[in-house]
């Protein structure tokens, strides 16, 4: 699932209520195989699932550049900023004092406020 969101930028983040019918499936069909490794279950392609691979390369490569496609550069650049507001967020959580954990509340508060501004403004209109 890691991979998925890393390699679609993002963009999908399945859940185990998704994945794991999904992997149940394609191990019905012998297209992967389990194994358990550190106390995990990891998933590898069959020969057979290989073979379906190869034949099918150009529909899974249009699956994923639909899935990565359906975002523009705004919202991917929204998204990126947005993890790192949060990683920001989780140091100040950490390592911050009770006056900085105090303001970066404030922070929050009115950052949430100015973002429904932004959606109550007629469009074309600057918020700032």
């Amino acid at each position: 699932m890691q991979r998925v969101s890393e390699r679609s930028g993002g963009v999908w983040q399945p859940s185990p209520g998704s994945v794991y019918p999904a992997l149940q499936l394609l191990e019905d069909e012998g297209l992967v195989r389990v194994e358990q490794s550190e106390g995990r279950r990891v998933f590898h392609l069959t020969e057979s699932g290989q073979a379906y691979v190869q034949e099918h390369r150009e529909e899974l490569t249009r699956a994923w550049s639909a899935v990565v496609g359906s975002v523009d550069d705004g919202e991917q650049e929204l998204r990126g900023l947005f993890h790192q507001v949060g990683a920001a967020l989780k140091q100040v959580m950490h390592e911050g004092t009770a006056t900085q954990i105090a303001s970066a509340r404030t922070l929050l508060v009115n950052t949430r406020r100015q973002l429904y501004r932004i959606l109550a403004e007629e469009e074309g209109s600057d918020v700032n």
